[in-house]
Order: structure tokens, then sequence, then C-alpha cells
């Protein structure tokens, strides 16, 4: 099946820092596309995977499930500790639960986690509905170009299957359990507006995460997909300043 546009995943072979960026639900690498480049032009080593089911068609999605979403991810992380010392994960909505997912895992293998408006929770009605609901109605409509700045569209799926979104629901349940389990450092950046996600998410992770090092941004200008939006360029500096200063850190730590 062909790629939509932009959704061909990324990878780029920098220094001896590693980043993996995770894209959201029924959305595609298009809309992390900018923040990797802004990475690797900075020598970091990068990967930006498709993740399955994404992509093509709203269609492929529904034979998907969470565990091969995250099975994706899990891989990239183990492909870049093996080459490089440090690995950061990063993600956007559902990417981000799969970040906080990789942290709360893999322990010391993550050396600090980003996360932009990562989702934590599905609508509480929705949720007890969608066990049901899938099994009556194939799809619903999409969730992808929730963005204030005019002219920028998302890539991803105008459907919604709802096999698909009953996995979101497993995923996102599952993480909420594991969040104490997430030291790492973690900078959270959620938009003050959001549409797909609310930031009561955020403010959910924040209270359920045993990381000491941890930076809170509001995003006053953008909407959901940040990365696409008028804080964009924020988000990708302040990532930058976020691993910088920690492999800095590492440096001295080190070296002393």
């Amino acid at each position: 099946m062909p790629l939509l546009p932009g959704a061909e995943p990324l990878r780029h072979d920098g220094g001896e820092v590693g980043v993996l960026l995770c894209h959201g639900f029924t959305g595609c690498p298009q809309s992390m596309r900018p923040w990797a480049r802004y990475l690797a032009e900075r020598d970091l080593t990068v990967s930006l995977p498709l993740l399955p089911g994404h992509g093509t068609r709203w269609q492929d999605l529904a034979v998907t499930g969470w565990q091969d979403w995250y099975a994706t991810v899990d891989h990239e992380l183990r492909r870049l500790s093996e080459r490089c010392e440090q690995v950061f994960v990063c993600g956007l909505s559902m990417g981000g639960a799969l970040a906080l997912r990789l942290a709360a895992l893999h322990g010391d293998a993550v050396s600090g986690v980003v996360a932009v408006n990562p989702a934590a929770t599905l609508p509480r009605i929705q949720g007890y509905a969608l066990p049901v609901l899938r099994h009556l109605l194939p799809s619903t409509r999409g969730v992808t170009g929730d963005i204030a700045k005019e002219g920028v569209v998302e890539v991803g799926y105008d459907r919604v299957p709802l096999h698909a979104a009953h996995s979101l629901y497993e995923l996102l349940r599952t993480v909420r359990g594991e969040l104490p389990r997430v030291t790492r450092p973690l900078l959270l950046l959620h938009s003050r507006v959001d549409h797909v996600v609310p930031p009561s998410d955020s403010a959910l992770i924040l209270d359920r995460v045993s990381s000491r090092d941890v930076t809170e941004t509001v995003l006053e200008r953008s909407l959901h997909v940040a990365t696409l939006d008028h804080d964009a360029e924020r988000i990708f500096a302040d990532s930058y300043g976020f691993i910088t200063r920690l492999t800095a850190r590492k440096t001295a730590r080190d070296g002393a």
C-alpha cells in the first residue's frame, strides 16, 4: 500500500547521543519531521519510525494494536542503544504515552523523556462504550489536524477505526499504571487549548511519575499538533536544550 505524503520514516546517523521520536495515533512521521530534522542538523542520531497501520489508509490501522505500535518503538530504542552512549525518547500525543512506557520499562537506558501533549486517558463514556461499539461501527470521524497556524496541514487519517481506538484505550490504561516507574528526567510541554487531549492528562502524568527532574511548559499559541504549530520552534529548542543539559551533566559526572 503506498504511503501518504510525508509518512516515510526518517533516520539520521549523527553523534553519540540518540533521539527516538514517536508520532501520534492516526498520524504519521510528517507531524514530527521538522523536529527530527532540527535535531539531526545538530549532529544527533535520530530515529523517527512509522508505526504499524499508520501512514497508508485507516483500514490498515484497524488490524493492528498497541502491542504492535509499542514493539516498533521498543525495537528502535534498542537499536539506538547499541549505537549511542545516551538515548532520549520524545513523543506527541499517543507517542508521548509510548515514550513514557519506554522510560518506565527500560529505566536507565532512557536518558530523558520529552512529551508534547501526551495522552493518558480517553473520555470515560467513549472508553466504556468501545468494547461494544467496535463490533457495530467500523470507524468514526478523525482527530487529526488540530492546528492553530493557518495553512498548516497534518497528514493522517480522516477516520478512526474503533478496533484500534479500543486498543489505544488499553494502552493508555496500561501506561497510567506504569507511570510511577518513570524516574528519568522529563520535559513535558502541553497546549493550554487542545481539542484532542485535555491538559488534565498532562496534570495526571506529572502527578504520577516519580521523576525528580521535571520541567513543565505551557504552550499558549498552539493546539494539539504543537510540533507543526506556532510553538514548534520553542519545542525544538527546548528539547535540544534539555538534551544538551543532561548530556553535559553526565559528561561532567563521568569525568569527576
